[in-house]
């Protein structure tokens, strides 16, 4: 078979173990993410701003690679920018949006002076990844315990380059998503032309749970990912019920790793409620709120067949595909047998649409992928 190549809409920089220790003050650093492996090997404790969380580990070799840091026989390009562009050649990935890997736990942060310290040295770092090539589109992490600190590091992350901005589903300020205290940042965004990027599983820690999300028992594992899975959904239903769109139609928001599926249902039940609970709905929205799904919000997937047919059957073209790359549950490996499986029976437009398009539409900098040798 020849070889589909696809822009990933879902990726991850691997942080340097030293980046907090190099980049901030001792006391603030030591409050930073930072993951501890057992010696087991099958369990982290995570540490962030005081609160420490157990999870288990899924099971990888570990190698060392040329600079003595720790990686994945399943990645061994992931800590080097260089590096990495011979594991996606060899995949058939052209550009990504790549997301922090410990920086999404600033989530659970809770003091904003050290939220946007972090942010700013997570970002710091980051700029310069995304400088090594035209591929990559890294995520600003955008501090959102303080409205002026998240305005602020947007202006200051557009000016140095970023074109997105990693936003956790869940808000860890009280007002959540559809709060009119956010003006200033939709503002912001709309100004810098900066996509709003959503990945899931980012609700903030506490205690023994994400956002009272944290199931045991009997099918445990399977659950929890299920429940990671709402989060976006949730978040850009508060901002289209808000009227987010209405007040600022250029802003465009990405849903990562959160399958794609659901963007139909999720509009037809906006719809709904708006048609048939009308008397009770407010603020009154200039169009059905469909029409800014459809428009406005972008979602990638991963393996889901289902997916496909959300664009080629359902009618949102805002559909495009993710590696998770160089996650455990991602495509690294086996990236081509994937997109094989997936677009191997549509139509040339619509394999084209899901594998580079849609991501085009979002960053037209990028570097034009090459053409799919099928």
């Amino acid at each position: 078979m020849g070889k589909i190549w696809a822009n990933s809409g879902d990726s991850h920089l691997v942080e340097p173990d030293d980046l907090f220790e190099t980049s901030l003050p001792a006391d603030l650093a030591a409050r930073m993410p930072r993951s501890v492996k057992h010696e087991d090997g099958r369990h982290e404790t995570l540490y962030v701003d005081g609160k420490e969380f157990v999870r288990s580990m899924p099971s990888a070799t570990l190698l060392v690679d040329e600079n003595g840091k720790s990686v994945t026989d399943r990645a061994p390009g992931a800590n080097d920018p260089v590096l990495r562009l011979k594991d996606l050649d060899q995949e058939g990935i052209w550009a990504e949006v790549v997301y922090p890997s410990i920086g999404i736990w600033t989530s659970s942060i809770e003091d904003p002076a050290l939220l946007a310290a972090g942010a700013s040295a997570i970002n710091d770092w980051s700029i310069t990844y995304q400088q090594s090539s035209l591929r990559y589109v890294c995520t600003a992490t955008i501090p959102l315990l303080d409205v002026d600190d998240a305005v602020a590091e947007i202006r200051r992350a557009s000016a140095l380059g970023f074109k997105a901005g990693f936003f956790s589903v869940v808000p860890p300020a009280k007002d959540d998503w559809n709060y009119p205290s956010w003006e200033p940042v939709w503002e912001a965004l709309s100004e810098t032309g900066m996509v709003l990027a959503f990945h899931i599983g980012t609700e903030p820690f506490a205690g023994d749970s994400f956002a009272g999300r944290y199931l045991r028992g009997p099918g445990g594992a399977i659950l929890n990912y299920m429940e990671t899975t709402y989060g976006g959904q949730r978040a850009v239903s508060k901002m289209i019920a808000s009227g987010v769109f209405d007040r600022h139609p250029t802003i465009k928001v990405l849903v990562s790793e959160g399958g794609a599926t659901w963007g139909p249902f999720v509009a037809d039940r906006l719809d709904e409620a708006y048609r048939q609970h009308g008397s009770m709905v407010k603020p009154k929205l200039n169009r059905l709120p469909s029409e800014y799904l459809y428009e406005s919000v972008y979602a990638s997937f991963q393996h889901d067949r289902s997916a496909v047919p959300a664009m080629t059957a359902m009618g949102w073209k805002n559909v495009l595909w993710g590696s998770d790359y160089p996650h455990l549950e991602g495509t690294f490996g086996h990236s081509q047998k994937v997109l094989h499986e997936l677009f191997d029976d549509i139509s040339e437009a619509d394999r084209r649409r899901m594998t580079v398009g849609a991501f085009e539409e979002l960053f037209p900098h990028v570097l034009a992928a090459p053409e799919s040798e099928v």
